[in-house]
């Protein structure tokens, strides 16, 4: 029988790999700069959690869950998203009660959608997102756009476009809600049966649809931005105004809808406008979920927060052909000629291991030129020669691959030479 890999899903071979630790790494390091704490949660978890943290009126839900039940006859759920299960842990572990508040966390992990798969959009992808809850301070959520802006930018994507919108508070939304039903009501049977559900549930996310974008109704429908009262009106304002304060462009866009139901007041899109995208496509979304908190059970708590797909990300790299400064070279390559050389090489490799330097060895018996040749291939800086000759005198062959000089150095001197002239090489 053929074995092949599950369809919406990708092995990450080792030449891709080093992009996926690089810009992983990349969103550590920025969410330190940022004090975001990693947060690591199960890949499932009970499917209740999220038909009440993701709404049970969203596609996600109703569509693309991938839901089964355990031998103890309990339904469970891969995750879709990771927004639910940090505010169930940040629920279950009472972080509400910790000293340091806001609650400042971020995830990095895969999440499943039964989807149809397509470019940069897959069944198992890779989510990063941050969460902070405890604030109801307009500053923060600037942060979190912040943040979110910066991890593209230092990656060196071009033509970002960040679009803002408020969904308003619960007056507000409530207030705006029944405009929606007044207006799509009596035409709702000319929209599709999904729309048609949402009418009553959740009419904001007509807006939303897909399928029924082009419908005269939606050029017209009732912004949100009328319906903001004057609490909602303010707090936009200071978002804006913190936005420009860090010289972050944006702009508003009243048609904005974010696809899960725990949404109000500030919502965002990073938008991306290259060749090879098509259509300003959105790499990131985000908003505010004041009321999520105590859906999942915990006391009433303001958050914010975003999450963004690596996958759609480094097709965004590829499209504008930008090199993450990887290195996936070895400093150096020992090569052992002879029974005693290679018998003493695995302890000398070893060593420099311990030292810090990244070194390969040939396992395959391969004759000396071939194995010049694996370290070309390889990118060493180094070939570290060990023979018979050399073992007798405790020392072993250094060549600059770069220049062609070799010398002599003392084995037990050999791996502080390579740090040393590892500095010369400017790694």
């Amino acid at each position: 029988m053929n074995y092949r890999i599950p369809r919406g899903t990708q092995d990450i071979l080792p030449e891709e790999s080093p992009k996926w630790q690089y810009i992983e790494q990349k969103a550590h390091e920025l969410c330190r700069r940022y004090h975001y704490k990693e947060i690591r949660t199960p890949m499932f978890e009970q499917t209740d959690l999220f038909a009440r943290g993701v709404g049970d009126t969203t596609d996600i839900v109703q569509k693309e869950m991938y839901t089964f039940e355990d031998r103890g006859g309990r339904s469970l759920t891969l995750r879709p998203e990771g927004t639910a299960s940090t505010v169930r842990s940040y629920v279950e572990n009472k972080m509400h009660g910790w000293a340091d508040q806001p609650v400042k966390l971020y995830y990095i992990g895969p999440m499943f959608r039964y989807e149809r798969p397509q470019s940069g959009r897959m069944r198992q992808f890779v989510q990063f997102g941050v969460e902070a809850m405890g604030s109801d301070d307009p500053a923060i959520d600037a942060e979190v756009i912040a943040l979110a802006m910066d991890f593209y930018r230092e990656l060196g994507l071009k033509g970002l476009k960040l679009v803002v919108n408020s969904l308003g508070d619960k007056e507000s939304r409530t207030a705006h809600r029944n405009a929606l039903i007044n207006h799509f009501k009596p035409s709702i049977s000319e929209f599709c049966p999904d729309c048609q559900a949402r009418l009553e549930k959740n009419p904001l996310r007509i807006l939303d649809c897909k399928a029924d974008k082009d419908h005269p109704l939606m050029e017209n429908a009732p912004s949100i931005l009328d319906y903001l009262n004057e609490e909602s009106k303010v707090y936009f304002e200071n978002v804006q105004q913190y936005l420009s304060d860090m010289d972050i462009d944006y702009v508003v866009d009243s048609t904005l809808v974010r696809g899960l139901d725990y949404y109000n007041n500030t919502a965002f899109e990073i938008m991306i406008d290259g060749e090879g995208f098509g259509a300003i496509t959105t790499l990131c979304g985000g908003g505010r979920y004041n009321g999520l908190v105590e859906e999942i059970g915990g006391p009433t708590t303001p958050g914010i927060g975003f999450a963004l797909s690596l996958e759609r990300l480094l097709m965004a790299l590829e499209t504008q052909n930008i090199e993450l400064p990887i290195q996936d070279t070895v400093d150096a390559y020992f090569i052992a000629m002879g029974e005693e050389a290679k018998k003493n090489a695995p302890k000398l490799v070893h060593e420099m291991r311990r030292n810090g330097i990244v070194v390969d060895t040939d396992y395959m018996n391969k004759k000396m030129k071939a194995q010049f040749k694996a370290a070309d291939r390889l990118g060493a800086n180094f070939a570290m020669i060990l023979g018979e000759d050399e073992l007798n005198e405790n020392v072993v062959l250094i060549k600059d691959l770069s220049t062609g000089e070799q010398q002599k150095v003392a084995i037990e001197e050999a791996a502080e030479w390579v740090l040393s002239h590892q500095g010369e090489k400017g790694e």
